[in-house]
């Protein structure tokens, strides 16, 4: 009877702690989209100035498929290659972090990691929950701005995926998110070890354009470089979730797609904690 009770009253406390961190992010969550949303008419102007190169976008392919002369590039007709580029707007929408891994090296070396570690907060699932408002919020604002570009350019959409395949877009574009952010954390964690990570960052994030397939599909690259970039986790942050759109990914290939992406968030949201783990113990906490 007494070891009932004392499990009963286990479970409880159990069940306590997690409904009281649950209400504790959420209200992060709520304050942060708070946040976000007062600074509206700077998410739209930002967002309609960001669509303004896609009109020098469709020149140059334009001009590159007729100096080709061919109307098919790795499988990709014209309209086809707008519509991708049209298209890794929204997985970067989803993928892109800025911010995040410079803050975290920034809070490292200035001292300010230590609010997390004096509070009942945990880092990385505080700045998850900041980052997931601010996408909403980003969603939001910058909706109007992406419907005009997308009715304007509707021509170039032969048809739209039927059911399996919009409900594979949305999901590779939530697990985008995902290796997106875990990504920008765990190179925000070589903070750690080096002082100043700006060059470092300015590195990864040019060569994270390219590789992620934003310039242009992956399947432009010659082999064997397509396919080994198509290992990595860039690929998910742009050219999967448009690939899976244009239905260039389907079958067998789409469902063992969708569990690799799923498979790189997993691994990276590990590395990450595992990072954080292994850098406190040479963290000093100076400055704050």
């Amino acid at each position: 009877m007494k070891a009932n009770m004392g499990t009963s009253a286990s479970f409880s406390s159990l069940a306590q702690r997690l409904s009281w961190s649950i209400r504790k992010y959420f209200n992060i969550f709520r304050i942060a989209l708070v946040e976000r949303l007062a600074y509206r008419s700077d998410f739209i102007l930002s967002s309609a100035l960001r669509l303004l190169p896609m009109l020098t976008t469709i020149l140059l392919w334009t001009s590159v498929y007729i100096g080709s002369g061919r109307g098919e590039l790795s499988g990709f007709r014209l309209a086809e290659m707008i519509a991708y580029l049209l298209l890794v707007h929204i997985s970067r929408m989803f993928s892109s972090m800025p911010g995040l891994a410079s803050g975290i090296a920034l809070d490292i070396r200035e001292g300010n990691l230590k609010k997390y570690l004096l509070q009942p907060l945990d880092m990385l699932t505080y700045l998850l929950v900041y980052r997931m408002a601010h996408k909403i919020a980003y969603f939001v604002t910058s909706f109007v701005p992406y419907a005009i570009l997308f009715f304007l350019c509707r021509g170039y959409f032969d048809h739209l995926p039927d059911l399996t395949t919009g409900t594979a877009y949305l999901v590779s574009l939530l697990l985008a998110f995902f290796v997106g952010f875990y990504f920008e954390a765990c190179i925000g964690m070589v903070g750690f070890w080096l002082l100043e990570v700006t060059s470092l960052l300015y590195i990864v994030n040019t060569l994270n354009y390219f590789v992620s397939g934003h310039m242009f599909p992956l399947d432009l690259l010659p082999e064997p470089w397509a396919e080994l970039l198509k290992w990595l986790p860039f690929q998910y942050m742009a050219y999967f979730p448009a690939a899976v759109f244009l239905g260039k990914v389907q079958g067998e290939a789409l469902g063992r797609g969708l569990l690799a992406e799923a498979g790189w968030a997993i691994a990276l949201a590990v590395t990450a904690r595992g990072l954080f783990r292994i850098g406190l113990r040479r963290y000093s906490a100076y400055g704050g």
